[in-house]
């Protein structure tokens, strides 16, 4: 049986492909789409599973109608350049572009078409604006579909496209009227999850003719029909389709390869006038489509793998000539191989003396089969057949060039490239090619010096850019011979990319290092000075900084534009971090609109920088204002990354503001996103952070706060905001613990603009503890660094210091009307939570100084409400507790006017003293007596001043050394009016 099934393989060297199964109602429903007004078709399915023969299947139908249709595929090797899978389908569908008539739009079209420049319009004047330039593209586009008469245009692999393509289709489909049918084909489950697709697979237009198609496999039958179709019609037994369904799980290309792979190893037997396996036990069927394939290519002679592996090497259609120089086999052994390939059934013809593999998936496992010096060779030839071309593909040639090792032209070619994209507005695709190119090759140092300046690392996806570039830059110094001034360019780049990452001492090193050896009158070297001006980091005292800046030689030499406005957006940053007023004048120099693309992402960075500056000084107005300018930047320039860190920017700044409806979600939301860079999920962590709090959520608050200071620049308020919700807890200890490890960082300095939120917790911190020395001088520092700025949050900071000052030190009223102006202050910002808080603060100190609680409780009952209506639930209900407690005891009425007790203990003070004696902590005091730990703390404060004794421990020894407490001890809550006092 064996022999004759070998003799039966030998009279079927070649088998067809199978005929079209199992999917007349997805056929039918798609003919119907697009028979029917213009449609969007998303057909998604696992790879193998049929869509690229449905679509093919669905055209012919058109085809027959007179409706045109245009096809484009994205490859999985990725080969960036602008709207790829477009202008691909466009090339292959376009004859004779001049009779098409074009307006002067289509001018916009030769960056893309460098073939056609004979037949377009002239280039229009460039647009300095990228989403302009890119939506004028995109116009230009849908013109010449139009005047193509396409009927349908089709994408397949759309889970590959890159941005530019994504958002053409969302351009597309979202013009009204539609111009004609769309079709898409995608995994569900390989679209990135920051993908654009995901906007028109979920949030499709209203008005669209929306048709959604999923594949499924095939069943038993189905792959009976569909093996019987590959072996001549004949009868295939229910046992072999019940076992190649079992293995194949019904997935149509993978049943085609393994009765292809299965027919070449002569496993199928003719049996009764059909067609069998041989016995279970003997036969192998490879577990996935990639096994069967790398099978099916071992099998082969070696020509004819080579050929295959050029075609692999090209990864997109191939006409003969290049894919037999790409093999670099003689002219007269070409033609067999070749025709031995395309016979097998791995690759197809498209149209006449143009192949290619027949899938993706098979495309890429040979791909990666091929040995690597072999593979080097392929790519070297391939960018010597392209570079024949009339019109070579310079992002194609990028590639072969990058990945055969041939520095210099791969240099050259994705430099060409890069310009190419940013003429179309394509700036993401521009910073890719750039990045992949520095990434993957030993570049020299001086093109790799000048790439790293123009990658904008802003426009790149993903959470961390910066690594891969950093790596390549140690090891050019690590590999090549450079001089110290090519040293300390490449240190300086390192440096300024560890700090854009957040390793900001690191990144500072690097630039210490590096700045002795930079030129003195060079671009690198005024942004050197400045980067180690800015006070993020390690603590240094802010003259330290300031002397950076003031050290800078001018660069009288002259400078670039680009350069100039580099220094000038860097220096105004630095200014305001520092608290130097200054710095306004020099961010009023940032422009709104940029000449140049290549500007848009230092002016979008400006903004974005001045406004975070700008929430530090408390100009919340002037923030929100900068940050919605950096906004409309990353938006019309495809800056990715600052897209997210303006959104977790904004959020902050709701925070202050009060703008709390849906700000936890959408903080939470960038907070894990892995896509969103460490900087920014901190921040949004952060805020996230201060809102569980203040809802009442204290250990999800505390471990948020936690992830958040893992940034440097997170890092204070993040401990300032753990450290409250300690004190609010009364846990003393853990917040000055807290506060011990930044306060040096922060307030020692003298760098007011990282002090304003830390410095209020660590004096209210340090007073509880019973060290009131310490927070007056913590205070007396912060005064001297703040000075008069015109700072309103750090000097309203500064107001709530001396108010806690007061309270601590038992001043109460003069307490009470500090917290009434800090209270103000906060509001005018506004910042209404911290007005909130202050406020409540004021009226506990008017009534711990005897106020009436008729009139005071009311005025708490206001706050509260204020508090709820905010979404400060637990701060609402804290409230609620202590005017319920407060308003239910009996109390003995009195006259007008709070009692004075001179230097003699109040009947409050003579109750905490008591409870010291106990041992009780300020926390416990504060429960007994239903008032806040501050209040105790001023309380222990004031009885430590008028006992003149040094400690809390002093005041319960000197009460009873004095016999300041009577037998029954004084009274709690409600009952003050029941027994005299002595003082």
């Amino acid at each position: 049986m064996v022999g004759r099934a070998r003799a039966d393989a030998g009279q079927h060297q070649a088998l067809p492909p199978p005929r079209f199964v199992g999917r007349a109602r997805e056929l039918a429903a798609l003919d119907d789409a697009l028979g029917s007004a213009p449609a969007v078709v998303l057909l998604d399915g696992e790879a193998g599973i049929g869509k690229t023969r449905l679509l093919r299947e669905a055209l012919r139908l058109q085809a027959k109608k007179g409706r045109r249709a245009l096809v484009g595929a994205c490859p999985e090797l990725r080969v960036p350049y602008t709207l790829g899978a477009v202008v691909d389908a466009v090339r292959d569908g376009a004859d004779n572009v001049a009779a098409l008539r074009l307006s002067g739009l289509g001018g916009a079209l030769r960056p893309l078409f460098p073939e056609w420049a004979d037949d377009l319009p002239p280039a229009p004047e460039p647009l300095h604006d990228a989403t302009a330039a890119r939506h004028r593209l995109f116009r230009a586009f849908v013109e010449l579909l139009g005047r193509l008469d396409v009927a349908v245009l089709a994408i397949e692999d759309v889970h590959w496209a890159d941005e530019a393509t994504l958002e053409f289709l969302l351009f597309l489909v979202s013009r009204r009227p539609q111009a004609g049918s769309v079709v898409l084909t995608y995994r569900r489950d390989e679209v990135p999850p920051d993908s654009l697709l995901l906007r028109l697979t979920s949030r499709p237009p209203a008005d669209a003719h929306l048709v959604r198609l999923t594949l499924q496999p095939l069943d038993v039958g189905e792959t009976a029909s569909l093996v019987s179709s590959m072996l001549t019609g004949h009868h295939v037994s229910h046992e072999f389709a019940a076992f190649l369904h079992a293995r194949t799980e019904g997935v149509p290309l993978a049943v085609e390869e393994s009765v292809r792979l299965m027919h070449d190893r002569a496993d199928l037997v003719r049996q009764d006038g059909g067609w069998a396996r041989r016995r279970l036990e003997r036969i192998d069927v490879p577990p996935t489509i990639r096994d069967a394939v790398l099978h099916r290519v071992g099998r082969v002679g070696p020509d004819t793998r080579t050929v295959l592996y050029a075609a692999a090497v090209l990864s997109g259609p191939a006409d003969d000539a290049t894919l037999r120089a790409v093999t670099g086999l003689p002219d007269d052994g070409f033609a067999a191989p070749a025709a031995e390939a395309l016979g097998g059934g791995l690759l197809r013809e498209l149209k006449p003396r143009q192949w290619s593999f027949r899938h993706s998936l098979a495309s890429h496992a040979v791909y990666e089969a091929i040995p690597a010096e072999e593979r080097r060779a392929m790519h070297l030839r391939a960018g010597h057949a392209l570079e024949q071309w009339p019109q070579p593909p310079v992002a194609q040639l990028a590639r072969h060039f990058r990945l055969a090792g041939d520095v210099e032209a791969a240099c050259r070619y994705t430099e060409e490239a890069a310009d190419l994209c940013l003429q179309s507005g394509d700036v993401v695709t521009a910073a890719l090619l750039m990045h992949s190119l520095v990434a993957t090759m030993a570049v020299p140092v001086e093109s790799l010096v000048r790439l790293v300046t123009e990658i904008q690392f802003q426009a790149l996806p993903g959470s961390d850019p910066f690594s891969e570039i950093i790596e390549s830059l140690r090891s050019a110094l690590d590999a090549q011979a450079l001089t110290p001034e090519q040293q300390a360019s490449v240190r300086f780049q390192i440096g300024r990319l560890l700090m854009a990452a957040g390793r900001m001492e690191a990144g500072r090193a690097e630039i210490l290092t590096a700045e002795p050896h930079l030129r003195p009158d060079s671009p690198e070297a005024a942004r050197a000075r400045i980067l180690l001006a800015l006070p993020l980091g390690d603590a240094r005292p802010v003259t330290e900084h300031l002397q950076w800046l003031r050290e800078a030689p001018p660069t009288a030499k002259p400078m670039t534009s680009l350069d100039r406005l580099q220094v000038s957006v860097e220096r105004a940053f630095a200014l305001l971090m520092l608290g130097e007023e200054t710095g306004w004048e020099e961010a009023r120099h940032i422009p709104d609109v940029v000449p140049d693309p290549r500007d848009a992402s230092i002016v979008t960075i400006g903004h974005a920088n001045v406004g975070e500056a700008a929430m530090r000084w408390g100009r919340y107005d002037e923030a929100r204002t900068r940050l919605a300018r950096a906004r409309t930047l990353a938006e019309r320039h495809q800056l990715l990354d600052y897209l997210d860190s303006v959104a977790s920017s904004l959020a902050h700044l709701d925070w202050f503001v009060g703008a709390w409806s849906g700000l936890a979600e959408r903080a939470a939301r960038l907070g894990v996103a892995d896509a969103v860079r460490l900087k920014d999920r901190c921040e949004a962590a952060l805020v996230e952070g201060l809102i569980l709090g203040a809802t009442g959520k204290r250990e999800a608050a505390l471990e948020r706060l936690a992830f958040a200071g893992r940034d440097d620049q997170q890092r204070i308020e993040a401990t300032s905001a753990s450290a409250r919700l300690h004190l609010r807890d009364g846990d003393v200890a853990e917040a000055l613990r807290l506060t011990d490890d930044v306060a040096e960082t922060v307030v020692g300095s003298g760098i007011w603009t990282r002090a304003s939120d830390f410095t209020p917790v660590r004096v209210a911190a340090l007073a509880a503890a019973g060290r009131f020395d310490d927070a007056v001088r913590l205070t007396g520092t912060f005064e001297r660094a703040l000075g008069d700025k015109e700072a309103p949050a750090p000097q309203a900071s500064l107001m709530l210091c001396r108010a806690v000052l007061a309270e601590a030190d038992g001043r109460l009223a003069e307490a009470a009307g500090l917290f009434a102006q800090v209270a103000d202050a906060w509001q005018a910002l506004p910042r209404p939570y911290d007005a909130m808080l202050a406020r409540e603060r004021h009226v506990r100190c008017l009534l711990a100084d005897g106020g009436e609680e008729s009139v005071l409780l009311p005025r708490l009952s206001d706050v509260r409400r204020a508090l709820s209506a905010l979404g400060a639930r637990a701060d609402s209900a804290r409230l609620a507790r202590f005017i319920n407690e407060r308003g239910s005891g009996t109390r003995r009425a009195r006259g007008r006017g709070r009692p004075s007790y001179g230097n003699q203990l109040s009947p409050r003070e003579l109750e905490v003293a008591r409870l010291l004696l106990e041992g009780r902590t300020n926390r416990q005091i504060a429960d007994v007596l239903v008032v806040s730990t501050q209040t105790v703390a001023s309380q222990v404060r004031s009885a430590m001043r008028k006992l003149q004794v040094p400690s809390r421990t002093g005041v319960a020894l000197k009460v009873v050394e004095l016999g300041l407490l009577d037998e029954q001890g004084p009274a709690l809550p409600g009952d003050e009016g029941n027994h005299p006092r002595r003082a």
